[in-house]
């Protein structure tokens, strides 16, 4: 190829490239991040519960009913934004709401559920963040819809609005009951 032209076929190929980028953003959710995970068992955990720590709390006992596990932690700017949705429909969804509290002090956590408020049935914390290694955790806030079976159903990524609710979150959490949304 002759060199002058080499410069060319870079710009061409970058031009290529952000061209795909645009298109594929404009035509996938990025929000949606697709999770081997789901329609297959929650990985076993038992993790400490926040507030008493020598106690636990993992999978079989969670069994037998459908819940929602959302990931927070003090430290998440994001978690915020989802917070007050939470504390608002959390218990009219109809299940059981645990919060997973990842990678973050106990005390923090504490501090940062007194000051917003606690809208989980109960916390787990994985301060070390293995379990949420398991589950494909990327970062917070993220959430999973488990079943009664402890298969995981829907997983999202972003804090939940009251439009992920309406449309993901409370069809699927009627179909996992045998009712109509």
């Amino acid at each position: 190829m002759n060199a002058r032209l080499l410069p060319l076929a870079g710009f061409v190929l970058l031009l290529a490239l952000l061209s795909f980028g645009i298109w594929w953003s404009q035509h996938h959710d990025l929000r949606e991040v697709p999770s081997p995970l789901i329609d297959k068992p929650a990985p076993a955990f038992s993790l400490p519960l926040l507030y008493d720590p020598a106690q636990s709390l993992g999978s079989k006992e969670l069994a037998g009913e459908p819940y929602l596990l959302n990931v927070f932690a003090s430290w998440c700017f994001a978690c915020r934004e989802e917070h007050p949705i939470l504390l608002n429909q959390g218990k009219r969804l109809g299940v059981k709401l645990v919060g997973f509290d990842y990678k973050d002090e106990a005390a923090d956590a504490k501090r940062w559920l007194a000051q917003y408020g606690n809208p989980y049935d109960v916390v787990i914390a994985d301060l070390p963040g293995n379990v949420a290694i398991d589950f494909g955790v990327t970062g917070a806030p993220e959430t999973f819809l488990v079943d009664a079976q402890g298969v995981i159903r829907y997983k999202y990524i972003s804090p939940i609005t009251p439009d992920i609710i309406a449309t993901e979150l409370q069809p699927r959490i009627a179909a996992l009951k045998g009712a109509k949304p």
